[in-house]
């Protein structure tokens, strides 16, 4: 997400960079540049005209012109201004008495439906009991879909027969959680346009029966423009509490995360950042301000890391380094953990620096899993002892892995030579030689 958008400011600040005093006529330049940056990332224009205007009257002040380095500063203040476009984390509000009620809102095709399965998988992890209500009734195969999902992550699902209505189907969920002993009840509410009357009726009436605590609308981070209007007129009519943001690993612009929260004043509390049922995060707009200018995101790393590693596998890890026993079975280890963590290019945007450095560069997320599939059949092909002991691998015993893993003597010799480099990097690590990474260290 905003790889476009963080590449054209990436650009403006390293041009920037080059002057040593900046002048007036530099910060003009700058605005102009950055205003139209945001409008190519399809950020609504009367939150551009805000946003530069804020801009603009801290970068020509005395603070900055006085500064040792005035394009940092001015770096500082576009990141500070993000933040608060994007305004504060919202957090799930689930006070009064259980089960808490929270609907999930938004066009067809949004992704409510999975979402409801990431929020409930989430909200399990959080030691909550959720119940999934199918209230759509008129998509096909809508119903089916929430119950494979139930099934998958066993999660409870709450369904009727053809025939029932909504608010109906709604209200009656409520005694279903307290038979079961639910304390959240998510509603995955049929796809509607906020112009359609009668369907955005059926909703406000759903609102009325249920009294929930969250209205989440379910909105595809692609939308562009139209993304303001679909969230005003949702809100306008049922109240929004907050929003989740979809397919934000999808979208190279990203404009309408920092364009909906700005215009509606409503928080984005999660976004949806892949495919499967784990890959939900929660929202923090420091971490995605210092994304979109390039500056990383360690802690949304070292959050991933904590998740894919077990503590006491880190712990043994980190022992086995500090002795350098790292061996090819812990290589192997690591690779599958890492794999956990999500996708590699994914991951090495969140390093400071390193999306500066890869820019450019095209990474190919299924020609990247096929050559870690190569690495785990080189592996795997090995025998215990040689996992062990890799330096035992002479020129007949590399023959007969790279046969029985369908690869090449070079690629043995390739991934020898990867894993003495590790070997060292992980030293490099652990001796505090590369404290950019710092709390990583024990996780690798």
């Amino acid at each position: 997400m905003f790889e476009s958008l963080s590449d054209k400011l990436q650009d403006i600040f390293d041009r920037l960079g080059k002057h040593g005093v900046l002048r007036e006529q530099d910060v003009k330049a700058v605005m102009r540049e950055i205003r139209l940056a945001l409008l190519e990332a399809d950020v609504n224009y009367k939150v551009v005209k805000d946003f530069v205007g804020r801009v603009r009257e801290q970068a020509v002040g005395e603070e900055v012109s006085r500064a040792l380095n005035p394009s940092q500063q001015v770096v500082k203040i576009v990141h500070d201004e993000l933040v608060e476009t994007l305004g504060e984390p919202g957090r799930l509000e689930l006070k009064g008495s259980a089960p808490y009620v929270i609907m999930l809102v938004g066009l067809q095709g949004s992704g409510k439906t999975t979402t409801a399965a990431k929020l409930a998988l989430h909200l399990r992890s959080k030691g909550h009991f959720p119940l999934m209500v199918a209230a759509d009734i008129y998509r096909p195969a809508a119903i089916e879909q929430l119950e494979t999902l139930g099934r998958q992550l066993n999660i409870p699902v709450y369904s009727e027969p053809n025939g029932a209505k909504p608010p109906d189907i709604c209200e009656r969920s409520l005694e279903e959680a307290r038979s079961l002993g639910s304390d959240v009840i998510l509603l995955d509410t049929a796809g509607r346009l906020q112009i359609d009357d009668e369907m955005m009726a059926e909703l406000i009436a759903v609102r009325e029966r249920v009294d929930p605590v969250e209205v989440l609308l379910v909105a595809d981070a692609m939308t562009g423009q139209e993304a303001v209007n679909i969230a005003g007129g949702f809100h306008e009519r049922v109240g929004l509490t907050g929003l989740i943001l979809t397919k934000v690993d999808g979208d190279a612009r990203g404009g309408a995360a920092i364009s909906m929260r700005a215009v509606t004043g409503v928080p984005i509390k999660y976004m949806g950042v892949g495919e499967k049922p784990k890959d939900l995060e929660l929202f923090h707009p420091d971490r995605l301000a210092s994304r979109i200018l390039g500056m990383g995101d360690v802690m949304s790393l070292i959050e991933k890391a904590e998740t894919a590693f077990d503590q006491q596998q880190a712990e043994e890890m980190e022992r086995k380094l500090r002795k350098g026993d790292f061996d090819l079975e812990d290589f192997l280890e690591q690779l599958r953990q890492v794999r956990k963590m999500g996708p590699l290019d994914e991951l090495l945007g969140m390093i400071p620096g390193a999306g500066k450095m890869l820019r450019g560069v095209d990474i190919d997320r299924a020609q990247t899993e096929d050559q870690l599939t190569r690495v785990e059949a080189m592996i795997l092909s090995m025998t215990p002892e040689e996992r062990r002991r890799p330096r035992i691998l002479n020129g007949s015993r590399k023959r007969r892995v790279a046969q029985g893993s369908g690869t090449t003597v070079q690629e043995i010799n390739q991934l020898l030579s990867q894993h003495r480099q590790m070997k060292r990097m992980m030293k490099q690590l652990n001796q505090g030689k590369m404290r950019g990474l710092g709390n990583l260290s024990r996780f690798f």
